[in-house]
């Protein structure tokens, strides 16, 4: 597994590129100078966990035969204030989930990805604290 990462402008702007030739523009913010057209690299660590996350939820809740019509995925995160680096403390994950799944099909689902499977999270719990909520159609658990 390799990215690469490529300069775009005299600031911090950068064209990121994985193997398969698929990419995003990563930068940072304002305060520091920045042009901020593109996600900050501890955003792109958020993403990461949802993104892993959810594959392994939509994938277990499809080995379960149900049914997600979409799985809708927000990720916060709180980071140290008092320290350098200043990593992630705390991350909450919401599952929003419709379709036709049993409530119980997908507390496993979350459960399996937040314990054992999503390797982002796993290599995250080192620091910070990492909860996770899920809803099905609107109901919350």
């Amino acid at each position: 597994m390799k990215v690469t990462l490529k300069r775009l402008d005299d600031r911090f702007g950068m064209q990121v590129t994985n193997e398969s030739g698929h990419s995003f523009v990563m930068d940072s913010m304002p305060e520091v100078g920045a042009n901020s057209k593109g996600m900050r690299p501890m955003e792109v660590v958020l993403a990461a966990l949802g993104g892993c996350s959810t594959i392994d939820v939509i994938d277990i809740l499809k080995k379960q035969r149900q049914q997600p019509q979409s799985v809708d995925v927000t990720v916060e995160g709180q980071r140290a204030d008092e320290q350098v680096p200043k990593v992630f403390t705390q991350i909450q994950v919401h599952f929003a989930i419709t379709g036709k799944v049993k409530m119980e099909k997908a507390a496993a689902a979350v459960q399996l990805s937040m314990e054992k499977y999503c390797s982002v999270i796993k290599m995250l719990e080192k620091t910070a604290k990492i909860t996770g909520t899920f809803s099905v159609n609107g109901e919350s658990h």
